[in-house]
């Protein structure tokens, strides 16, 4: 990979190698991060088919390190970023999906040469904290997703009408989504709901579909990541918006999601996949494996 920019690593084996060389260039040479952005050479958004398949890489950053039955399963860069690459390299994979410091990890590396690459903005609710729902935008900006040379900007927003961090959030994903807007930049947005009085849970996620589909000035460049649930069909009568699905953390039960992933593709909203803990760290821990799994299901729902 070192022939592809000066500016990249040569990639280790090891996580423990992959953790020193980082370390290494970081610490002599900080503006090599920079420069291996710009070095970065990009692609179209879209494959072929007019699909998109990434790899979610962004869950740390908001405290969630767990995978699977593993409650440390991320904590553990280096193996982290050695997965990642594994995932990046295979065929039918588009890109990345991360907060700064794994992106620019994977840039020194060289290992994001024509990828897709979407920078995660508000990580500030942390899982599991008293302010999970107000989601502060901590990472990217959409000026910082321009001046890294980056495809797109994704960001979450939880509906919760009891609580007061939902306006928050929804106040700050608005506000991004303009920026990107006015930049012509993708805004990829998950969209979650809790409980709601006298909704089932379908009725409750599509409420929050509609809520999110209404932020900003325009809706021109917004998408949503959505979790897969039984009801699919229904649920995407709620937009028009383009889709991707979120990957989410099956454990043992990989092979349903597997299912459920293959059922939604073939709805015309859905144009693909952001994935990360499903695919990093499945239950029979073969990386390849479930990513090229996941690549099939793509494939064989969007092909025309």
């Amino acid at each position: 990979m070192a022939e592809l920019s000066p500016f990249a690593l040569r990639t280790p084996g090891s996580g423990q190698e992959l953790l020193a060389s980082l370390s290494r260039i970081r610490r002599q040479r900080p503006a090599q991060v920079a420069a291996a952005l710009r070095e970065r050479r990009r692609r179209p958004l879209l494959s072929e088919h007019g699909t998109l398949f990434l790899i979610a890489a962004d869950h740390p950053a908001r405290g969630v390190l767990k995978a699977g039955s593993k409650a440390d399963a991320m904590a553990d860069r280096g193996e982290f970023l050695r997965r990642l690459i594994v995932a990046l390299k295979r065929p039918g994979v588009d890109g990345l999906l991360a907060t700064p410091d794994v992106v620019e990890d994977l840039a020194l590396l060289g290992v994001l040469h024509d990828k897709v690459v979407f920078g995660s903005m508000n990580r500030g609710g942390l899982n599991g904290s008293v302010f999970e729902l107000d989601d502060r935008f901590t990472a990217y900006t959409a000026q910082g997703i321009v001046e890294a040379g980056l495809d797109g900007g994704k960001m979450m927003v939880r509906i919760h009408d009891q609580d007061p961090g939902t306006l928050r959030t929804l106040t700050s994903c608005a506000q991004a989504i303009n920026e990107l807007a006015r930049l012509q930049i993708p805004a990829m947005v998950e969209v979650l709901a809790a409980p709601h009085p006298g909704l089932d849970p379908t009725t409750a996620l599509m409420r929050a579909v509609a809520i999110v589909s209404g932020l900003g000035q325009t809706s021109a460049w917004t998408w949503l990541k959505l979790p897969v649930v039984e009801d699919m069909e229904r649920l995407l009568t709620a937009t028009s918006l383009p889709t991707v699905l979120l990957g989410g953390d099956p454990g043992p039960a990989a092979g349903s999601t597997y299912r459920r992933w293959a059922e939604a593709m073939r709805l015309p909203q859905v144009m693909g996949l952001v994935a990360g803990r499903a695919l990093l760290y499945p239950e029979h821990d073969d990386v390849e494996r479930a990513v090229d799994e996941a690549a099939s299901i793509i494939e064989r729902g969007k092909r025309r």
